[in-house]
């Protein structure tokens, strides 16, 4: 399940996709028009634009902005940033690999299933981007 933290940072790279043709556009404008807490959402832009998907520009006229075509920033990497792994168990994590404790991994079931699970996500979410889910 996505957290409201990645929710919301959809949602804020949705609105900014759909109005990039406006120019920057100020954290208020997307905390009232998308009903994100501001403080939360003021987090998440920053998280953003520190990991190169968002840029910003200050002083009047300022706001939030895409760093990068809206086709070009990937669902995965969005999720990556802000959720951390995809995977549902560590043990399948393709960038948060981590040994489960009290496992066999050569014999585990579950992680065989889970690895599935990892793949037909990662086949989805690596070939969408942020266009795709605003419309665009």
């Amino acid at each position: 399940m996505l957290s409201k933290k990645t929710q919301y940072a959809f949602q804020a790279l949705m609105y900014l996709a759909q109005n990039q043709k406006s120019g920057p556009i100020l954290i208020a404008e997307i905390a009232q028009k998308k009903k994100i807490p501001l403080k939360f959402l003021e987090n998440i832009l920053l998280e953003m634009r520190k990991d190169g998907i968002l840029e910003s520009k200050k002083g009047k006229g300022g706001g939030y902005f895409l760093a990068k075509p809206a086709d070009k920033i990937i669902l995965a990497d969005v999720m990556r940033l802000i959720e951390g792994p995809i995977s549902l168990l560590p043990c399948v994590s393709k960038y948060f690999y981590e040994k489960c404790a009290n496992c066999d991994e050569k014999t585990c079931g579950l992680r065989k299933v889970l690895a599935h699970v990892r793949d037909a996500n990662l086949d989805i979410l690596e070939h969408q981007s942020v266009a795709d889910i605003a419309g665009i």
